[in-house]
């Protein structure tokens, strides 16, 4: 599926080409550092940058033979510089080097993941707006309870998305931080002013303090922001799943010319995107589990954390990239169907409306538990009956002795029911 569905910008982070060559940014700084304060000859960091290039099948050959990627990457980096390669990853251990160069791919792609959110959010707002007085059903626990409007739900989503937006501009911060501190962090071999200017050259933060490694909490905090953001996109999903079922539609996943739903029923339009995120969602939330069970490292580190990041990082970022594509296109053409959610909402026969008649009964003095027995009795009437729930409240005595007809008439009215929704689309900031 990765391979498959990869975009382009997101897919070119994560080849092997891209990797190498932060691999050598991460280096070439640190070479450079050391040239500024004097430790290597500034002719031999000349030389290295003129010269230092990387072959991958050579790379791939030589970790064949060593087992070892980063030791194959310096020894074929070597083979292109000559004799001052002697001055290449001078002092630092491997993952001074991974890890730096993690925070620039991951920063990456989370600003890639930024814009994706971005998109949505605007689609997400104009169809709030342009929806925003579509009266629909609100619907507790699958069953009819009051009005609402589609361009809420809409604004819901946008503001689920803004928060999103926060959250993973924090993560991208937490995760933009270098390391040259050395096997166990204690900058044995190398001053702590080289990892602050590499880090500043690299518009990273330098970590305060690490072991041989970046902690790992820092990665967790970031997949499990993608993670939640897989889960919003599944709830978004689920609900256009809901809504586009026979027995309701009112909304429903555009269905393209020559598009098949089944090859055994012609007839069928099925939320197949929808049904593809909803179940995608779940592979983002494993790799965020996966990242918090690799914040638990042996002492000042193991490696029991790096097989499993090559698959969590890369994967998850390409699939939250496609997730976030694909739902973007799902509203942009997301066909709404305003007189199949009148048609819904009228179903009960006004039943949603049977707390307007709750709380204009205690407004008149009734006490709540009566109010509330009247008003359910003739609603369980209606329910069996289909008979319409104004009329029954209109006969039953000891209500029409408090509410005259025409209050009652007004208790239905669904203005009265949307007044606030304006105020709604303030609060969450769509004009």
């Amino acid at each position: 599926m990765i391979q498959r569905y990869t975009l382009p910008r997101m897919g070119a982070i994560w080849t092997e080409k891209s990797k190498f060559k932060k691999w050598l940014d991460v280096e070439i700084s640190v070479c450079d550092v050391q040239a500024e304060l004097g430790l290597v000859p500034n002719k031999a960091v000349k030389e290295i940058k003129e010269k230092a290039d990387f072959n991958i099948d050579r790379i791939l050959e030589i970790e064949k033979e060593v087992k070892h990627d980063v030791i194959a990457f310096l020894t074929n980096v070597g083979e292109y510089v000559g004799e001052s390669s002697r001055y290449i990853h001078l002092g630092m251990t491997s993952s001074d080097l991974l890890d730096t160069a993690n925070a620039l791919l991951m920063r990456e792609a989370g600003k890639i993941l930024l814009e994706d959110l971005q998109q949505l959010r605007q689609v997400l707002k104009t169809k709030a707006i342009e929806h925003k007085d579509t009266t629909c059903i609100g619907r507790s626990h699958g069953i009819h309870a009051e009005p609402t409007t589609f361009g809420l739900k809409m604004a819901l989503w946008y503001d689920e998305v803004n928060r999103h937006i926060q959250r993973l501009k924090s993560a991208i911060e937490t995760i933009s931080c270098g390391k040259i501190s050395g096997a166990v962090g204690t900058f044995a071999h190398l001053d702590p002013i080289i990892e602050e200017k590499v880090c500043k050259k690299l518009n990273l933060k330098p970590a305060p303090v690490s072991t041989q490694i970046i902690q790992r909490d820092r990665y967790a905090q970031y997949l499990t922001t993608l993670a939640l953001i897989g889960s919003s996109l599944e709830k978004f999903a689920t609900e256009i799943r809901n809504l586009q079922r026979t027995e309701i539609l009112e909304a429903e996943e555009y269905f393209s010319k020559g598009q098949k739903g089944s090859s055994a029923m012609p007839h069928k339009r099925n939320p197949v995107t929808c049904e593809q995120i909803s179940g995608q969602s779940r592979i983002l939330r494993a790799n965020a589990l996966a990242a918090m069970e690799n914040v638990a490292l042996w002492h000042e580190r193991d490696i029991s954390h790096s097989s499993v990041e090559r698959i969590i990082i890369p994967d998850s970022t390409i699939l939250l990239d496609y997730m976030l594509n694909k739902f973007t296109g799902i509203i942009t053409n997301l066909l709404v169907y305003p007189e199949n959610m009148i048609k819904n909402l009228n179903k009960t026969n006004g039943l949603i409306f049977s707390q307007s008649v709750l709380l204009a009964l205690t407004r008149k003095g009734m006490s709540r538990e009566i109010a509330y027995r009247l008003v359910q009795k003739c609603a369980m009437e209606t329910w069996e009956t289909g008979t319409e729930f104004k009329r029954l409240l209109m006969n039953e005595m000891e209500i029409k002795n408090i509410l005259p007809a025409q209050e009652i008439e007004e208790l239905f009215d669904l203005k009265v029911q949307l007044r606030n929704v304006n105020k709604i689309f303030e609060r969450v900031g769509i004009d």
